[in-house]
């Protein structure tokens, strides 16, 4: 008997086949069955989204292709995981294939029947292993605090997703640990996914549930890990065996039949938003999930939640526990504000936080410096001829890296040696401007070259960022040294800001943060009071140290309201402020936005490209109340020699925004084969974007 199965194959991104393909079997094949079929000139992988009888209607059966393997050896993907992909790929506006088959670890790709039966036996046995092994929990529960006990009460009854919004310190992961260790004891079969932010920025979390559950009950998922390594975990994750699976966005596609609670920690984190292929949110498709799949519940844990979570508490759509309190009766670091106006010129470090920083030290103490810069400075700049550190391939300027004595673009990659004169001029006097990690470490040690701890030993001062925890186990050598107090004074970027439970910091200090003040991105001010919350919540976890914790800010603007808010940890404040401005300017929350984008040769092809679609769907957009904007450059318009724009959709109504993107996608398709669509290299639409 004669099958003729749909399968969703990866074509390419917002080509016209964006659908499930046709093809013929001579035996039935289960709903989310993997096979390989033949697609152009080569074989790829797919998944059977349906099987049928009849060849369907209006395709001639002998143009249809035979499938080339099937891959029965391994359980077929649930109807919950298809459901998933296929609200992601129709919600994000992308094909159905472009999502399912990305979210598949790229080795399971590469294997036919007969080495994906013997990676599932290899996975038998690893797990047969681990069940003999003496892989008892190390770490004992400890007693809940009064908090914690409120919390737990309240989300074991909870019937909407919970939003645990706690201090920093406040005891969270407890929280989320104790939960997990309740849906296991009901259920041993039941499997819980925690999502974080980044995996690498939080090792004491992975570390904590491989004490409280056993490393051979938790896998991790991240793109760290190699490609044998993640096909390991999926396949641990796919068939049942792993009892918790923490990663990071990515994880939020993982198979997992027995799915029964979702945590996503640091919530607001904009890392949980993908800015490439299909741009979707990992927090909000984890709410989706748990919604849709039976007997889930979803957990958003943050102390500065994201605006969007914060005003569907607010209205009653989530459920919001309050955790304020610190473990232990630790106090939260006091405020205090420089005036850098009333600095000396050129000041870069103030007096008095140059003296509190060597007094923290002589106490045993340490001190955190945040910029949220890498690098030794940002541009380097000739005084004769106003030669600046451009890239030619960029519209940004190349960071001058004074360790290797390199110019790098963060964009491109381009990097090169750092010129012995000025390149249009021969001026030898080539200056640098502005500051990042890098020169800010220099500039710390040489201030407190001539100070000494009560022993009399230097002080000694460390840096963590991007460049520095880039190789193989560095990022865990410098978390053991600032952890072992082999350093004093730790300066980074928002790498030292995020998970991290440093129990001798009690002074954290902000260096130059004003430029979230008054950006142009309406959601600068709620990342910026998010980065600075976070970081003060590094100071003063040790309830012994907790009465001198501060955070300190120097500002050239003390009297903005952020700072305000900040100083009395007011984080509700804060947000009632910036809902009232976002809803007096319709912004979200209070509306749903998209951005259609466009790449090309030129920026004048892109925003031609731009402002013809725009053209063609603004009669349809005037009949639902969609409003279209003109086509504008991106902040940064250039990268790598391709230009970028984009072109701003707004609606009051998210399901209004949903429809006309579906229906405006046939003008795009058909605009690609027009005069202004040739010199177009990409299009996308990226729904619910972070950054205008």
């Amino acid at each position: 008997m004669s099958y003729w199965p749909a399968v969703i194959v990866a074509t390419p991104a917002h080509s016209n086949v964006a659908h499930a393909l046709t093809y013929h079997c001579e035996t039935a094949l289960p709903v989310g069955c993997l096979v390989r079929v033949p697609l152009g000139r080569r074989d790829t992988l797919g998944i059977v989204a349906a099987c049928d009888t009849q060849c369907p209607e209006g395709v001639d059966p002998a143009s249809v292709k035979p499938i080339s393997e099937s891959l029965t050896a391994l359980p077929p993907l649930g109807p919950d995981w298809l459901a998933l992909v296929g609200f992601a790929a129709k919600y994000y506006q992308r094909g159905l294939g472009e999502v399912a088959l990305a979210a598949l670890p790229p080795e399971l790709k590469k294997l036919d029947p007969t080495q994906l039966t013997r990676r599932l036996t290899r996975n038998t046995k690893i797990r047969s292993v681990a069940a003999t092994d003496n892989d008892t929990p190390s770490q004992e529960t400890p007693e809940a605090s009064p908090e914690q006990r409120a919390a737990l009460a309240g989300i074991a009854g909870a019937d909407k997703p919970v939003l645990l919004f706690g201090a920093t310190g406040s005891g969270k992961t407890e929280v989320y640990l104790q939960v997990a260790a309740d849906c296991l004891a009901q259920d041993p079969t039941a499997q819980i996914l925690v999502l974080v932010p980044e995996i690498n920025l939080t090792p004491q979390l992975e570390a904590r549930f491989f004490d409280r559950f056993g490393a051979n009950h938790v896998v991790a998922m991240h793109s760290g890990l190699t490609p044998a390594q993640r096909l390991q975990s999926w396949l641990s994750a796919h068939l049942g065996h792993a009892r918790v699976v923490l990663g990071t966005r990515m994880a939020v596609f993982a198979s997992l039949p027995r799915l029964q609670l979702i945590v996503v920690d640091e919530e607001h984190d904009p890392s949980y938003k993908s800015q490439e292929g299909a741009r979707y949110s990992a927090r909000d498709l984890a709410i989706y999930r748990a919604h849709t799949q039976r007997s889930c519940r979803v957990i958003l844990g943050s102390a500065t939640p994201s605006l969007e979570t914060w005003h569907a508490a607010g209205q009653g759509r989530y459920l919001r526990f309050d955790m304020p309190s610190r473990m232990g009766g630790a106090a939260l670091p006091t405020l205090r504000l420089v005036d850098m106006q009333r600095q000396p010129k050129q000041t870069v470090l103030a007096q008095p936080l140059i003296e509190a920083i060597v007094e923290r030290a002589q106490n045993g103490e340490q001190s955190l410096l945040l910029l949220n810069r890498r690098g030794y400075a940002p541009v380097l700049s000739c005084g004769a001829c106003a030669w600046k550190s451009d890239c030619p391939h960029c519209s940004a300027f190349r960071v001058f890296h004074k360790s290797d004595r390199s110019l790098r673009c963060h964009h491109c990659g381009l990097a090169e040696r750092v010129p012995h004169a000025c390149p249009q001029c021969g001026n030898v006097d080539i200056q640098t401007v502005g500051r990042g990690t890098e020169q800010l470490e220099e500039l710390v040690a040489g201030l407190l070259a001539h100070a000494a701890k009560a022993d009399g030993t230097p002080l000694k001062v460390g840096r963590l960022d991007a460049d520095t925890a880039k190789g193989k186990g560095q990022l865990d050598a410098h978390l053991a040294a600032m952890h072992g107090g082999a350093w004093d004074v730790l300066v980074g970027t928002q790498m030292v800001a995020k998970g991290h439970d440093f129990r001798r910091i009690t002074l954290v200090a902000a260096i130059n943060p004003d430029g979230g003040l008054y950006a142009s991105d309406f959601r600068a001010p709620e990342r910026l009071f998010a980065l600075l919350m976070q970081a003060a919540g590094r100071a003063g976890r040790d309830a012994g140290f907790g009465s001198r914790a501060e955070m300190w800010v120097q500002t050239w603007h003390p009297d903005h309201p952020l700072f305000a808010a900040l100083r009395h940890h007011d984080y509700a404040g804060f947000a009632a402020r910036e809902l009232a401005e976002r809803e007096a300017a319709t912004l979200p929350p209070y509306a749903a936005q998209a951005l259609l984008r466009a790449d090309a040769k030129t920026q004048a092809a892109a925003q031609d490209f731009l402002n013809a679609a725009k053209a063609q769907g603004q009669a349809l957009a005037d009949a639902v109340g969609v409003d279209l904007y003109p086509a504008v450059p991106l902040t940064i318009a250039r990268i790598a020699n391709v230009e970028r724009a984009q072109l701003l959709v707004e609606c009051a109504n998210r399901a209004v925004l949903q429809r006309f993107l579906s229906q405006w996608q046939q003008d795009l398709h058909a605009l690609r084969a027009t005069a202004q669509g040739r010199g177009i290299i990409r299009w996308a639409i990226d729904v619910d974007p972070l950054a205008i």
